[in-house]
């Protein structure tokens, strides 16, 4: 299960974003990009963050699966799970709004509010990974077999 919004997020460490951020401008005072090797380091991290994400909706899936009809169950297990990877998905979330910030901060003036606005959106969706699966292993849960 690779839900498209960690895919959006981590679309930010790619080095596709770095293709559409354009050099600031020679006006500009120059800020060094991040060093190809913390450039590596970090989609490395966004790739096992990825791992975490996979394994918690898959966690969230076999959860509402156990606990069959039981509601009280299945929230109860859900919410453990929920408040077991929050921190993991907050803390990257702030990592990655450090480490793109910079990138954002070196853009002509026009060009930030929207790469801040677009950044904002995507620590939000990250911090929201655990309430958007859960949401997703309750719904597949209440939807009935198709026939």
């Amino acid at each position: 299960m690779r839900p498209i919004i960690v895919a959006a997020a981590l679309f930010a460490t790619s080095p596709a974003f770095a293709q559409q951020t354009p050099p600031p401008p020679a006006a500009t005072a120059p800020v060094s990009p991040p060093d190809a090797a913390a450039e590596a380091a970090f989609q490395a991290r966004g790739q096992a963050f990825e791992g975490r994400v996979r394994q918690m909706g898959e966690e969230m899936g076999a959860a509402v699966v156990a606990a069959g009809p039981d509601r009280a169950r299945r929230a109860a297990d859900l919410d453990a799970i929920q408040a077991r990877y929050q921190p993991e998905m907050d803390a990257f979330a702030t990592d990655l709004e450090a480490f793109v910030l910079p990138q954002i901060n070196a853009l002509p003036a026009d060009q930030q509010p929207e790469a801040r606005a677009a950044m904002a959106s995507a620590v939000a969706q990250l911090r929201g990974l655990p309430a958007t699966l859960r949401a997703q292993a309750e719904q597949s849960a209440d939807t009935p077999p198709a026939s």
